[in-house]
């Protein structure tokens, strides 16, 4: 089973993921910032993976760490739950509309993270969630996920359907990646590793 269990805790937040890539699309999803979890739910149903979070965070400062963190701890348990990634398809790509939004995500389990980002978010607040914490939980997720991350958005006038296109389009591109390729059951690389 390729999945895993990821504790992490710092002065500002403590974080629990549980990840189990060939899942379902089941979340229990808690980190006390109401959008964010909807959010991740997102993530785990389009994607099918199987997913808890916890998170307790020092909201009342604001949702920064929190989100970053989880972030970092959602990327590392989906390195772990890859392990030497012998047989996976590697790319994933989706262009995903909803309503006035079309975001499309490209990315590599390269192992070579980097984030191009741009969503161009109308209002700085969806309810209370700031929408730059999009941008910050993408930048964790890849940096300790090892994934080369593009999101474009080619159209969107309402924030929400921006920020959901963009972790819908993302889960999709994920679900493709992650695949066993039953073509091949080697890595995918002719460097020998990622």
């Amino acid at each position: 089973m390729r999945s895993a269990k990821i504790s992490r805790k710092t002065a500002e937040t403590e974080i629990s993921v549980s990840l189990n890539l060939d899942g379902a699309g089941k979340s229990a999803i808690s980190t006390g910032v109401g959008f964010f979890d909807h959010m991740l739910d997102q993530l785990a149903r389009h994607a099918l993976f199987d997913l808890e979070v916890t998170a307790q965070g020092d909201l009342h400062i604001d949702d920064h760490h929190t989100v970053e963190d989880v972030g970092i701890a959602l990327g590392q348990a989906l390195t772990q739950a890859l392990g030497d990634k012998k047989g996976i398809r590697r790319y994933g790509h989706f262009a995903l509309a909803m309503d006035d939004a079309q975001i499309a995500c490209a990315l590599d389990l390269s192992a070579r993270p980097y984030l191009i980002f741009a969503l161009d978010f109308p209002s700085a607040k969806i309810g209370s969630f700031d929408t730059e914490l999009v941008r910050e939980f993408f930048q964790a997720l890849a940096t300790h996920g090892g994934i080369t991350l593009h999101l474009d958005q080619r159209h969107g006038i309402n924030a929400h359907h921006i920020a959901e296109a963009a972790f819908k389009s993302v889960a999709k591109s994920l679900r493709m990646a992650v695949e066993k390729d039953p073509r091949n059951d080697a890595l995918p690389s002719t460097k020998g590793m990622l």
